[in-house]
Parts: structure tokens; sequence; C-alpha cells
């Protein structure tokens, strides 16, 4: 059994890998882990770099790509380890960046999961939009950081520079037991790609584990690196899935309250898209809840599993505001 795994997911992302690769390698094997990659399908000859340039990375194939979700828990299926980082192919790792990680869970054994300091690649004294110092959510499932509110990101001055307890953990450089992802179901294959990790995060602090951000350790995440920040598909995805996110995951006094505001809420985002211009992001969202409406009955049983298996009645870091009208004040 390996210890720690360090999966990389890559679908056509040769450049990345012949980056940022080397590094991880270097800096993961000297704290003990195994690096593996785990192709979805590429067609940029990845595979075959791979194995000329990086023999040593262990390869797991798939014959297509199976999205985010699909393509780790696939790889998942195929580990024996205790932990598991799932990392992405843009991050730029640190020496010794996995051993605060590691110490932590050794000495926490509640704790499922957590996540190193997330900066900007491109901004290397901000902090990454994706995870920064630890994520949370708003009443109406609207995700934020400790770094990052709405599409502000502050600079890294050390504000955030202790241990913290959080809602979910970024999918970038997620650290997690192998045993918990299992028992928690792992990603939602039906997500495909964005919000998959926040979903995965409620469903285990649900269930009584807790997430944590150790700054100690710290990575440099490019970003968007596979669809930019307004891509129609990324707008589609994230707007669809929080929505599932929401039904599977919502207690179910709150449910139908939420999801009104949720509507209009989304309903102005659509304007707010087509006052900027942007239509095909403003029919992503209306896509997007046609296709929520769609979907949320095969979704039922799940909400009924993940209802009966919580045993935290107020989950920490769900915070009960709204961060859109906090923003809007402010």
């Amino acid at each position: 059994m390996d210890h720690i795994a360090v999966v990389i997911l890559n679908w056509n992302g040769k450049e990345m890998l012949q980056h940022f690769l080397p590094d991880v390698i270097r800096y993961s094997e000297a704290d003990g882990a195994v690096v593996y990659v785990a192709d979805n399908g590429s067609t940029d000859r990845s595979v075959t770099m791979l194995r000329q340039q990086f023999p040593a990375v262990r390869l797991i194939l798939f014959s297509e790509n199976y999205g985010f979700a699909g393509g780790y828990n696939r790889a998942m299926q195929q580990l024996d380890a205790r932990y598991v980082v799932l990392l992405n192919s843009d991050v730029e790792v640190t020496e010794h960046w996995l051993l605060p990680l590691i110490e932590y869970m050794d000495a926490h054994p509640q704790v499922a999961a957590c996540q190193p300091k997330l900066r900007s690649w491109r901004q290397r004294d901000k902090f990454e939009y994706a995870g920064a110092a630890g994520g949370f959510i708003d009443t109406y499932g609207y995700p934020f950081c400790r770094g990052r509110m709405m599409n502000k990101v502050e600079a890294d001055h050390g504000q955030y520079d202790t241990n913290a307890s959080v809602f979910w953990a970024t999918g970038a450089a997620l650290f997690i037991r192998l045993e918990d992802y299992r028992e928690a179901g792992g990603l939602d294959d039906r997500f495909f790609a964005h919000m998959e990790e926040i979903d995965l995060c409620w469903r285990l602090k649900a269930r009584g584990k807790d997430i944590v951000c150790i700054p100690q350790s710290v990575v440099y995440h490019v970003g968007a690196a596979t669809l930019k920040r307004e891509n129609p598909q990324k707008t589609f995805l994230n707007f669809r899935n929080n929505l599932l996110m929401l039904y599977k995951n919502l207690p179910e006094h709150e449910l139908r309250s939420v999801m009104r505001v949720r509507a209009m809420l989304d309903y102005l985002a659509a304007c707010y898209f087509l006052v900027r211009g942007a239509w095909r992001n403003a029919w992503a969202v209306i896509r997007a809840r046609k296709a929520y409406r769609k979907l949320r009955p095969q979704y039922q049983e799940q909400r009924n599993e993940n209802l009966n298996k919580q045993v935290v009645e107020e989950i920490y870091g769900r915070v009960k505001a709204s961060i859109l009208l906090a923003s809007l004040v402010n």
C-alpha cells in the first residue's frame, strides 16, 4: 500500500505536464509520495511524452474523457493508498509541500481532507481564485474562500496563516483519506466538472468529518487552464452543478425557500450577462436551469441517502447569509 498517492488527472495537457510535473515528482517523492498520472483519453501525445520523459511516473489510462469527477473516481478504484492528493496539472508545488499536510492528517483522524494554501501562479503575492486559503458557502450556494470573495482576490500578507476548519477544500490540490473518499461515494460523475469537490466536502462535513486548510503548505495554481473563467460551458456546468448540489444536500426545511431565491438570482445573472453582451453565457444560465429540472428526479435517492447519513445539524462553514448581497452593499 502507498502511504500517499499524488494523482494528476490529464486531458490534453502535455505542455502543462512538461512544465509542472518535474517539481511534482521531485518534491512529492522526497516527502514519500508516489506520483500517478491518470489520462482521460488524451489525443495530444501526452501519454507518449510521459513514457519517454517521465518513465518513473505510474500511468492510469482511460480510453475516453470521463471529466474531472469520473476520471478521478475511476483512478481511485485502481489505487491502494492511505492518502490521495487530487492535484491539477497546472499546479506548481514547493519543497516539502506535503509534510505539513501529512503531519496534520496523521494527528487528526477525524479530518477527512485538507488543502494547502493556494497562491496565484501569475501574481505570486496574491491568493488563487479556485481555493485560496480554504472555502465556505453561503445560504444560496455561492462559494467563497478565505482570501477570495466573489471575484475579489486578496494579496497574501499572512492574514490566513493559521490552520482553519473550512466547508470545502479545493479540487486543485485536495489531500484526502481514500477510505473517507470511498465511504462518501466519491465525486459525482454526473457533474463531469465543477462544484464536485464542494459537493463531496458537504457530504463529508454532514457525516461528521472535518475539512481543514493547512497554510504552512503552499502551492501556486495557474487556474482556468482548461476552461477560461467566462467560457459558456463552464458557466453552464457551474450553475447546473451548483443547483444539483443544493438539491442533494439542503435540509428539507430550507429546500423550497432557498431554491425560490436561487431561481430569482439565476435569472438576474442571465440578465447581467445580457447587459454585458455575453449572450452565450446568459443562455448557458437558462440551459443550466432547464438541465437541473430535467436531472432532479434522478437525484431523489441520493438526496435521501445524504439526509439519512447526516449526523451534524449545523454544518460549520455554511454561512447563513448572502455573499452576493454583502458584496453589493460593500
